[in-house]
């Protein structure tokens, strides 16, 4: 009768750890990012990972009570990787779209974004306006893909080459297998420091707004929209902006006002 007493209560103590495990996961912020995006993200030499976001998710992890755990992850996987609820969370200078909106959710936007044409230095490709019978390209699944792709008969370039990773974009465009590449121009310029001879030709004015993307109705979704809102208020996003920017955000900026859960990319 003892045994079966003391086997009923190991019983009930381990389905009690059990339901406990669970929630002991949850003080882990499971983070997915695209490695190869700086300033936004990317590893240092020891393979930690730096960046602004980057910065961003580690305050908000701190508010929350949680850990951060980055994983690196391809462009076109970030999606997946959130779709199937195996992260809490993506960064990579993603623009919220009424597309993306249908499938994801998305936190307030903290970075007004636009993009670059950039070219090598000798291609006598001034803008938009010289990309007729060009080959351009970007990165596949990114918004300046589409945005490309949607302006293919008024650009008139000859074909477009879609690519996985900014490294092998900006080696083809370096080697002349393509003549311009669309992209977030903050990337680009920042890109351009550690690698002369490209330059941006043109700044491309979308309005789009970047912001972190997770699961659908993801149950943290309104904790980390309300941390993002108090490190706009209360002068940490200003700290960290100023950090990799090298200057002020404007007043009145995104960077600065707290907003919402988006429910829309107006």
């Amino acid at each position: 009768m003892i045994l079966a007493r003391r086997g009923l209560v190991a019983l009930i103590l381990g389905g009690a750890m059990a339901l406990a495990l669970p929630a002991a996961a949850q003080t882990v912020l499971r983070v997915a990012s695209y490695p190869a995006n700086p300033p936004w993200e990317f590893k240092d030499e020891k393979g930690n990972f730096q960046g602004f976001e980057v910065d961003i998710v580690h305050d908000i992890a701190r508010r929350l009570g949680m850990t951060p755990q980055i994983e690196g992850y391809d462009f076109k996987a970030l999606f997946v990787a959130s779709a199937s609820r195996r992260v809490d969370l993506v960064i990579s200078s993603l623009t919220i779209t009424n597309e993306r909106l249908e499938s994801q959710s998305f936190t307030q936007p903290y970075f007004q974004g636009a993009l670059g044409l950039a070219v090598r230095a000798d291609s006598g490709i001034g803008g938009l306006s010289d990309l007729k019978g060009k080959t351009v390209a970007s990165i596949a699944t990114s918004f300046p893909e589409a945005w490309i792709k949607e302006r293919a008969d008024q650009l008139g370039y000859a074909e477009y080459k879609s690519y996985d990773t900014l490294a092998n974009l900006l080696t083809d465009l370096r080697n002349g297998r393509v003549d311009a590449i669309v992209n977030d121009i903050v990337g680009l310029r920042y890109a351009f420091t550690q690698t002369p001879g490209m330059k941006v030709v043109e700044e491309i004015v979308t309005g789009e707004k970047f912001a972190m993307m997770m699961p659908k109705n993801h149950p943290l979704l309104e904790k980390v929209n309300d941390a993002i809102s108090q490190m706009k208020t209360d002068g940490t996003m200003a700290r960290i902006y100023r950090k990799w920017f090298g200057t002020d955000p404007a007043p009145g900026s995104l960077t600065l006002t707290p907003l919402p859960v988006p429910t829309s990319a107006d």
